[in-house]
């Protein structure tokens, strides 16, 4: 053996040991990521001058606005919701579900534009994000819809006969957890929801996240897959849950609903591909689509984006209220 044989079988050795220690520690910070993103409470809003709740929201004639604060239990977790009335006593009720990262906070700037048009506003925090319980997790949609049923289940079990509809509006995340909520329901309460707004909705689960990755320039490759085999278990969510087709789909989960699905989304959506809002609009057997030149993911609800998703869905509203 060459004298310099050592030296180069140890370099490759530790070199190798560097790298699998490396993407152990890259797979478990992404793992922890994914079921705890980063919360966006009040202290983050007031950071950015931005609302924190809704008495912070633009006055109608010259009133500050009133909400009411309650919970709702699911998984044994308190999760915080915010219900305020909206400008249009004859208006339609919205539940505005947020994305990953976000929080009911998130809801607000969607919630000034569509006060006018709405009875009422209901806002909440799933797990793991905004003011839920510190040790509750991100679930990645795997169980979201299950607290958004029961969720559903109070605000309607609240309206009386004959009273305003419902319309559910997510955003990433929650556009899918609104899908899967209705998905198959079979309930009274969901009778009571007339239509659901899907602000750029993703079909599987690794989508976003290696989309998220590569936006902050981290890998991916690897840590992602393994991370996400580890995230199912730890969710409890089926072998097939990520693939095409199986549980989480939001474009088979699309195929079950009854009411209207609106789907809208940005053409240069960097996280959820605008093609995932295509096929979950033309799986729904009465999807809509309203796509968005130019327009990213975070951007929906700025500038002239805005009087066009607002006349999009009175539109939905409008016809619902016909029908």
């Amino acid at each position: 053996m060459p004298a310099w044989a050592p030296s180069i079988l140890g370099f490759v050795m530790l070199f190798t040991i560097g790298y699998a220690v490396g993407v152990v520690l890259l797979t478990l910070w992404t793992l922890h990521r994914l079921l705890h993103p980063p919360r966006r409470t009040y202290a983050s809003a007031l950071a950015q001058g931005r609302p924190g709740q809704p008495d912070q929201l633009a006055a109608r004639n010259g009133q500050r606005r009133t909400f009411e604060s309650w919970t709702i239990t699911s998984h044994g977790h308190s999760l915080p919701v915010w219900d305020f009335p909206g400008d249009a006593p004859a208006g339609p009720v919205f539940i505005l579900t947020h994305g990953w990262g976000d929080s009911r906070i998130g809801a607000l700037t969607r919630a000034q534009a569509l006060l006018p048009h709405s009875s009422r506003i209901i806002a909440w925090d799933m797990p793991g994000h905004g003011d839920a319980p510190d040790d509750s997790a991100c679930a990645l949609g795997a169980h979201e819809h299950e607290a958004l049923r029961t969720l559903i289940e109070r605000v309607t079990s609240s309206q009386a006969p004959g009273s305003a509809p419902v319309f559910l509006l997510g955003w990433s995340l929650g556009a899918g957890v609104s899908i899967a909520a209705m998905s198959g329901w079979a309930e009274p309460a969901a009778a009571l929801v007339r239509g659901i707004i899907a602000e750029a909705p993703y079909r599987l689960p690794q989508t976003p996240a290696r989309n998220m990755l590569k936006s902050f320039g981290l890998p991916f490759a690897v840590n992602l897959p393994i991370a996400l085999a580890l995230a199912r278990w730890r969710i409890g969510a089926p072998p097939l849950w990520g693939m095409a087709g199986g549980t989480f789909d939001r474009a088979a989960l699309a195929r079950g609903l009854v009411c209207p699905l609106l789907v809208i989304h940005g053409e240069d959506d960097a996280i959820s591909p605008v093609e995932d809002g295509r096929d979950i609009a033309a799986a729904a057997p009465r999807g809509g689509l309203l796509t968005l030149p130019g327009v990213g993911h975070y951007s929906i609800w700025t500038g002239e984006c805005v009087g066009k998703v607002v006349g999009r869905v009175g539109g939905l509203v409008e016809t619902q209220a016909q029908s």
